[in-house]
């Protein structure tokens, strides 16, 4: 057996991916009886809790940095966590259990964007070659009946979408902030920064923040399997993972996430809708191994980051 392939981590990325597909389980039914707000408060406050430990160290060694990473560490967590997550959770309670999860697979498409505006990165034209196929795939998916649009499922829809621009957000802004602050540190400033912020959401919108003693397993298994559990298997696996294998066995969320849907649920997507998540998925697929073999990729560093990487 090679070195290679005892270092390979494909498998965990894919376990890994699949705990993100299993969030419906519970977030679904959750949404339909609390406020999104609060479900995500007690998900943040236990997962500050766990991390407790490494929170203080996290501190100093954020105050000891650059402004520019103090001030990501604080986007992160405000608003790639805590608001991404309560409108993640939101369109649970106007849409499909399917349909939230799978449209996150555009996060990628997003990220690149934000880069070329917050990091210098350069977008070349094959980029729309992609983007104009998921767009297409995502209206598809979202939509039963793509020409008759319901108010409901475009407000799903877009909040959806709004997760998915934020975590996105907070991937870019992540990438920055790991040059001076290690994966631990920035998961426990995550959660302790969102748990902060939907203190203050809470106490400005009259939130209640209580929630019945029956549903503490349900959002303890939400921060613990597709949160902490789910996390923490990816980005140490990724170390061990070459991208193009990663993003395909990435593949086991969307599969995980329709299986949810259609057994526990008894949801029935359209033939459309299933076109469109098979263009969403094959569309992200595409993208990922034209950026690792193409001789010019959609995105280019700028020439700053260039000359730092030779």
């Amino acid at each position: 057996m090679t070195d290679t392939l005892r270092t390979d981590r494909t498998w965990l990325v894919a376990l890994a991916a699949s705990l993100w597909g299993l969030s419906a389980l519970w977030r679904g039914p959750l949404a339909q009886e609390l406020p999104s707000l609060a479900i995500v408060f007690w998900e943040h406050a236990l997962l500050t809790l766990l991390l407790l430990p490494w929170l203080v160290p996290a501190v100093r060694r954020w105050r000891a940095a650059s402004l520019r990473t103090q001030v990501s560490v604080l986007v992160i967590g405000a608003g790639s966590s805590a608001l991404a997550t309560t409108l993640f959770t939101a369109a649970f309670r106007l849409g499909d259990p399917i349909t939230p999860q799978v449209l996150q697979k555009l996060q990628p498409f997003i990220a690149l964007a934000l880069a070329a505006v917050l990091l210098g990165e350069r977008l070349r034209r094959s980029y729309l070659l992609f983007l104009a196929p998921a767009v297409v795939g995502a209206w598809l998916m979202t939509f039963a009946d793509p020409l008759a649009v319901t108010v409901s499922s475009a407000q799903a829809a877009l909040l959806a979408l709004g997760a998915a621009a934020l975590w996105a957000c907070g991937t870019v802004l992540g990438r920055a902030a790991s040059a001076e602050l290690r994966f631990v540190d920035l998961t426990a400033l995550r959660f302790a920064v969102g748990l902060v912020t939907l203190a203050i959401i809470a106490g400005f919108t009259g939130t209640p923040l209580a929630v019945p003693l029956s549903a503490a397993p349900s959002i303890a298994a939400l921060a613990l399997l597709p949160g902490l559990a789910a996390m923490t298997l990816y980005y140490r696996a990724l170390r061990h993972t070459p991208a193009s294998r990663a993003t395909l066995a990435e593949l086991t969320f969307p599969l995980t996430a329709a299986l949810i849907g259609v057994i526990a649920f008894g949801s029935r997507p359209e033939p459309t809708q299933w076109l469109g998540m098979a263009l969403v998925v094959a569309t992200v697929v595409a993208l990922s191994l034209h950026e690792q073999r193409a001789p010019q990729p959609s995105v280019r560093a700028p020439e700053r980051a260039e000359a730092l990487q030779r």
